[in-house]
Formats: C-alpha cells, sequence, structure tokens
C-alpha cells in the first residue's frame, strides 16, 4: 500500500457527491460495501471527490439506505487502496497524491505496456488495427466535444486493446492495479490546453508502428508516451499543490 501523509484541514469541503439513482436504492450487506465502495473509488479516481476532502459516513449511509457498517467497511478497502485516510478523532479524508510514488508506478506501467505493445505489433491483424484506429476516432471525437471524460474513457479502452491484441490481457490488468494514484494525478492534466491533442497524436503513433510491424518503434513510442506523465509530475504539483503529498523523485525513465 502507498503510505499516506495526513492532509491538512481545507477551508471549505464539498463530501456530498450525486449518486447514481441505482446505488441508493436500499441495499444490505456485502452487496451495499461493494456498490459503495465501487461509487466512492470512481469518485476519487476521476477526482469528483478532490484529494484533502472529508468523506462523511452518515451522508453516505443515508443516501444508500443502509447502517453506517456497510460504509465504514467499504472505506476500509478504500485505505487499504491508499485513496482515503481515516483518522478515529478527526475523520476520513480523500488521501493526497503521494507524489514520490507516482514515478515508481509510471516505470512498472511502462514496463507492462511495453512488453504488451511490442507482442502487438507481431500479432496484430487487419481488424485488431481497424479496431485501434476507430478508437482513435472516438477519442478526437471526445475532444471536439470537450468531453474529457469520454476522452479518457476511450483512453483506458485503446490501451487495453492493446494488450488483448498481444495476447496477454492479464498485462493491462496488473498496470490497472498499480496505476490507481497516476489517473488521479493524470486528471489534472487533461483540462491544460493541447493536452489531450497531444496525447491522441502520440496513440495514432503507437497505432501506426503496430500497424508497420515494427515491435521495436512500437515499443519506443509507447515508452515515450508514458514518459509524458513523468516529466509532467513537477508542473502538475506545482498548479495543484494541495492535491499532493511528498516529493517528485527522478523524472525519467
Amino acid at each position: 500500500m502507498i503510505p499516506s501523509v495526513r492532509p491538512r484541514p481545507a477551508t471549505t469541503r464539498s463530501p456530498s457527491r450525486a449518486i447514481p439513482d441505482a446505488a441508493r436504492a436500499p441495499t444490505r450487506g456485502a452487496t451495499a460495501t461493494a456498490a459503495i465502495y465501487r461509487e466512492l473509488r470512481a469518485d476519487i479516481v476521476e477526482m469528483r471527490r478532490k484529494p484533502g476532502e472529508a468523506i462523511v459516513e452518515k451522508l453516505i449511509a443515508d443516501r444508500y439506505g443502509v447502517s453506517r457498517t456497510p460504509v465504514r467497511e467499504a472505506l476500509l478497502r478504500l485505505a487499504d487502496d491508499g485513496l482515503v485516510e481515516i483518522f478515529p478523532q478527526s475523520g476520513t479524508f480523500v488521501s493526497r497524491i503521494p507524489v514520490d510514488a507516482l514515478p515508481e508506478a509510471i516505470v512498472i506501467r511502462s514496463a507492462l505496456e511495453g512488453s504488451a505493445v511490442r507482442h502487438a505489433a507481431r500479432r496484430a491483424t487487419g481488424s485488431q488495427i481497424a479496431t485501434l484506429r476507430a478508437n482513435l476516432v472516438l477519442q478526437q471525437e471526445s475532444e471536439a466535444a470537450g468531453d474529457l471524460n469520454a476522452f479518457h474513457e476511450a483512453d483506458e479502452v485503446f490501451h487495453g486493446l492493446i494488450a488483448e491484441m498481444a495476447g496477454y490481457p492479464g498485462l493491462w490488468s496488473f498496470a490497472q492495479q498499480v496505476k490507481v494514484q497516476v489517473d488521479r494525478y493524470r486528471r489534472l492534466t487533461l483540462p491544460e490546453p493541447g493536452r489531450v491533442g497531444h496525447v491522441i497524436a502520440e496513440h495514432a503513433a503507437i497505432v501506426d508502428a503496430i500497424a508497420d510491424g515494427d515491435a521495436e518503434r512500437a515499443e519506443a513510442r509507447m515508452s515515450a508516451h508514458l514518459e509524458g506523465l513523468l516529466t509532467s509530475i513537477p508542473h502538475a504539483q506545482g498548479s495543484n499543490p494541495v492535491f499532493f503529498a511528498g516529493s517528485p523523485a527522478s523524472t525519467t525513465l
């Protein structure tokens, strides 16, 4: 688990968040815990709940029509994920993004995805490449619409498709496990002018290398793509210092 740092109280907090109607229906036991965990985790990773923000058990329990027990169980799971911090005398807070842990997570992801794209370039079929190109169009449409959530979802699918093409979908599953904190940080970079267009161009270069069957170039393009996440850490932290904890480590792969 990534070490956490106790957040400093913010001057204002907005602990409540809209929860889908299906989630508000009364649930019980393990089902309730799973639903609450899933919704809170998505809110935190997608930055709808900001680092340092308080999480109020009673409000969540009321929305789900359950006691506080499943809420607490869900929060304990989130604490194990490094996404919340629980202080018995102070409350529960969304954890700050541990900036010193980001480089290692990005390096691990780069190793996993470098292997995936190398195999994908050697094995990809014409229909699979067409699917990747269709995904690029979806990314472009999301950019044109200014829909960052849709772009992020298309981006996730893009990387998952490459692992499937490689014949090793588990590589993307492993990458998803280590990149939770990276996803939170990355959400802060997407609104930057030109950022999404730059990412799409990098994705297109990866697809071209796969289509050419050039494993070495595909791996190099993927490495360059992910290195951009590494080198952007200081800027993201400088622009949003209250969301981060710690000091950045090395910014080279």
